[in-house]
């Protein structure tokens, strides 16, 4: 019988100082960078959602925009027709054919026209294929529009002759002398080619899935990408809800078939309908993915000249590992300020001093790109909304009185609808570059949206803040623009803590008068008068 002592069963096993330095270091290193990635990720991944958030819910607005035109020019159209056509009943059946192709050749506003009189018989309909002519009208909306009396928007119904899916717009006609004679009626097929797919196009799904939709005031689709989806009952859906209240905005939503989007949403004040721009959040996670690539790719090489130069001084070194492994275990958790570059006494040391510190300098400066990008206006190169609101934030917070100007082209619509939005661009960046030129070393101009600027004078009172922007006024009126029409701007001044103590209070005290400048001719500017 032998006893076998326990140091011979289980031999120790030591590390040596070499190999465990050089995995500590790389897997500091690693750790370290994956969770700059994952900060990295959050953050663009933030910023990417309330862009595509903005972005949609600016192209609703301009979307809503045209479409209330559309229609006011659509309602207009039919009543001055239905005053022309008062006394259809003196007038040959040829002859009103004839007008009525007329009116839908001219404005290409409806798929067809019919005029009904009052015991609602189909009198006339072009084109003639649609085949109604001389029936009674039989559809429920018809009816109810030709009992009204007044202008009619109907919803979305199935026709009882052609089963078309069908929203018309009617006006009623009156004799010279007032009598009630019918209605004259444009059609829109909604699931064939018309006005609203002309404009917006017939498929308008980008590369990444984005697309809008059209719906009523009762939350029916009037228009999708997808011309089966139209005609449906959405009303259940979050967005679509608030539309038919009326409203505006943006969020993210799930949709009706459970898929997560982020919407932009803006009524059309015409004809009660809504437009929502929608974009699957998956698009954000195919952009962060495309980031993710950018930033690994430009920090592959010093990530490995770092690990090679550590497994290579580990076999000399250890001093340098504990230096550097807690200058890289900062990473993410704070700003890092790159230290000097202490002598090293060994060759070896400073090779892997350097190839850490180029690494670290490479992925902060990618951090602070991307947190630049964040707070600036792609257009113009100026400060945005959010850079704005932290300045203003920081200065009311630390008691500095200020004065803001808010600034806005005057017409810049018709500049759009005239020259185009290529145009548009280059107008607005034309007034940020006149801004800045005509501004004191510290004053501050941002872009606040669309054609809409706002300008912070630190520690200035506002009869000084008016004498700057009318010396703004009057560069940008003197300058030659990208347009051939004189360019104009009106202003509204605010100074904190005068007009208000607040941000959206200041901001909202600047609005009142740059809309005084507004209405009062513009070209102009106002300063704000002081609460009671």
């Amino acid at each position: 019988m032998f006893t076998v002592r326990r140091a011979e069963l289980c031999p120790s096993k030591k590390i040596s100082l070499t190999w465990l330095l050089t995995g500590l270091v790389t897997l500091v290193v690693l750790l370290t960078s994956s969770i700059l990635l994952i900060g990295s990720y959050e953050s663009k991944k933030q910023s990417l959602i309330e862009t595509t958030l903005q972005l949609n819910y600016s192209s609703a607005e301009r979307m809503s925009k045209t479409m209330d035109s559309l229609f006011l020019s659509m309602r207009n159209s039919l009543k001055y027709n239905a005053g022309v056509l008062s006394d259809f009943d003196a007038m040959a059946p040829k002859q009103v054919d004839n007008y009525l192709e007329l009116i839908r050749n001219s404005s290409n506003f409806f798929n067809s026209i019919s005029l009904v009189d009052v015991d609602g018989v189909i009198r006339n309909v072009v084109p003639a294929k649609v085949g109604t002519a001389g029936k009674l009208l039989t559809s429920k909306a018809g009816q109810e529009a030709l009992a009204l009396q007044k202008p009619y928007l109907s919803s979305p119904y199935l026709t009882p002759n052609t089963k078309r899916l069908i929203v018309f717009m009617s006006q009623p006609v009156f004799s010279r002398n007032g009598t009630y004679l019918g209605i004259l009626s444009g059609t829109l097929y909604l699931q064939e080619d018309n006005i609203l797919s002309r404009i917006y196009g017939n498929n308008n799904v980008d590369e990444y899935g984005s697309y809008f939709y059209i719906v009523d005031s009762k939350g029916r689709r009037l228009y999708h990408p997808n011309k089966q989806f139209i005609g449906r009952d959405i009303s259940t859906n979050k967005v679509v809800q608030k539309l038919m209240k009326g409203e505006h905005g943006k969020e993210r939503v799930i949709n009706t078939i459970g898929i997560e989007v982020l919407a932009g949403y803006s009524s059309v004040p015409a004809n009660g309908w809504g437009i929502a721009v929608v974009s699957p959040i998956s698009i954000i996670h195919q952009k962060l993915m495309g980031h993710l690539r950018t930033i690994i790719a430009y920090s592959i090489f010093p990530f490995l000249m770092l690990l090679m130069g550590v497994i290579f001084i580990a076999y000399k070194l250890a001093r340098p590992f504990v230096h550097l492994a807690n200058l890289v275990s900062r990473i993410g958790k704070e700003n890092i300020v790159i230290p000097e570059v202490r002598p090293q006494w060994s060759r070896e040391a400073k090779l892997l001093t350097d190839a850490v510190l180029l690494a670290v300098t490479d992925i902060q400066k990618q951090t602070d790109q991307l947190t630049q990008e964040a707070a600036t206006d792609a257009l113009t190169g100026l400060m945005n909304r959010r850079s704005l609101k932290y300045q203003m934030g920081h200065w009311i917070d630390s008691g500095l009185p200020f004065s803001l100007i808010v600034l806005d082209v005057d017409r810049f619509k018709l500049v759009n609808d005239t020259y185009g939005h290529v145009t548009g661009d280059e107008v607005l960046k034309h007034v940020a570059g006149i801004i800045v030129s005509s501004l004191r070393p510290s004053d501050v101009c941002y872009r606040y949206g669309g054609e809409e600027f706002v300008i912070l004078l630190a520690e200035t009172r506002p009869e000084e803040a008016f004498n700057v922007a009318e010396r703004v006024r009057l560069a940008l009126e003197q300058s030659v623009a990208p347009i051939p029409t004189r360019l104009t701007v009106s202003q509204g001044v605010a100074h904190y803590p005068l007009h208000a103590s607040e941000q959206e209070a200041l901001l909202e005290m600047a609005d009142r008068a740059l809309y005084l400048a507004k209405k009062g001719g513009r070209n102009r500017t106002v300063i704000a008068e002081p609460n009671d």
